[in-house]
């Protein structure tokens, strides 16, 4: 066992499953709108290791929807990678599945965690929590639609009277997933605190495939002390990477000794933002690019001296000559404290 500080965690490889290795024990969620091929290819750059994209309609991609295929575009950079669907219809699933394979996925990711109205309210992320039987046979479809490992992404039940992960997941791994992610909270929190470790540590023990855990981990002494308290053998990271992809880098490094690592001084945080975005333009162009990089920029702000003054510029993002000339408003105010 190594220590870290007060946590413990267990001196492990990196994740792996048929045939899927991590290469890293912090992996990048799959967030909508947020975790696309740009951020995932930074996200990878800093020692992510492991990629979700966001998640894709199964029926949108059954009826060739252009925007479901480019949001699974994978690029050679970012491997091993997941491509996520979401549905309520086992048919309609394996068929996507199926359409995945030609991006080139190392697995296929069902969304059972999206607490979103607009998915959950029609059947799927979150809702096939309360259907495990369906959800067991939407698993057992798609497994039997690719050669390829499954893995699925829930959260640990619909509310708090309802917290029925340990039986989803035994379904998922009979049906033949091959790995898991549990969110520690319910439907109802949505992303409200707390985290709930002990149902994600119940999943730990009561299946044989790996766990992933998810869930307020934003940096290595909290992603240390959730592999800790759920003894699972990674975790995920969503909010905890919103303009700070070097988070992952902070997690590796403190599980691998403990050390430490600072947030980096506003130069170099200008810089990954700078990259980031303009990695955003080459792949949507300018005008999608720039509207995107509004959040984004003001995520990669947060703590500068005078943020609040440049995001009321970033509102305005049109080009990318205007964003670097905020970044270099930020750096100087950074080395005026």
């Amino acid at each position: 066992m190594v220590y870290y500080r007060k946590f413990q965690v267990k001196e492990v490889a990196c994740l792996e499953f048929q045939g899927v290795r991590w290469n890293g024990r912090a992996a990048l969620a799959p967030m909508a709108g947020v975790a696309d091929k740009a951020f995932r290819e930074i996200c990878v750059k800093f020692g992510a290791g492991y990629t979700v994209t966001e998640m894709v309609s199964a029926k949108g991609l059954c009826m060739q929807d252009r925007k479901s295929r480019e949001l699974l575009e994978l690029s050679a950079a970012e491997h091993p990678a997941a491509a996520q669907i979401f549905g309520d219809d086992p048919v309609f699933m394996a068929k996507a599945a199926e359409k995945c394979l030609s991006f080139s996925p190392d697995v296929i990711d069902i969304n059972m965690g999206c607490p979103a109205p607009k998915i959950a309210g029609n059947g799927g992320g979150c809702a096939l929590m309360r259907q495990p039987e369906l959800a067991q046979q939407i698993v057992a479809a798609v497994c039997r639609a690719v050669p390829i490992p499954v893995s699925v992404k829930m959260r640990v039940g619909w509310d708090a009277e309802h917290v029925n992960c340990v039986e989803l997941a035994k379904r998922c791994e009979q049906a033949g997933a091959a790995m898991l992610t549990v969110h520690g909270r319910t439907k109802m929190q949505m992303y409200a605190p707390p985290v709930l470790p002990e149902p994600i540590a119940a999943v730990r023990r009561a299946v044989k495939i790996p766990v992933a855990a998810n869930g307020e981990v934003t940096d290595g002494v909290s992603a240390a002390k959730l592999m800790e308290q759920t003894g699972c053998e990674a975790v995920m990271v969503g909010r905890g990477s919103l303009g700070r992809p070097w988070v992952f880098r902070q997690i590796e490094a403190y599980l691998a000794d403990g050390t430490v690592l600072p947030e980096p001084p506003a130069q170099e945080r200008m810089a990954v933002m700078l990259e980031h975005i303009e990695r955003t333009c080459s792949y949507k162009g300018q005008k999608v690019a720039m509207l995107e990089a509004r959040k984004h920029a003001a995520w990669y702000m947060k703590g500068i001296r005078g943020a609040a003054a440049l995001r009321r510029e970033i509102c305005e993002l049109k080009t990318l000559d205007e964003l670097r000339a905020i970044a270099e408003k930020a750096i100087e105010a950074a080395n005026a404290e």
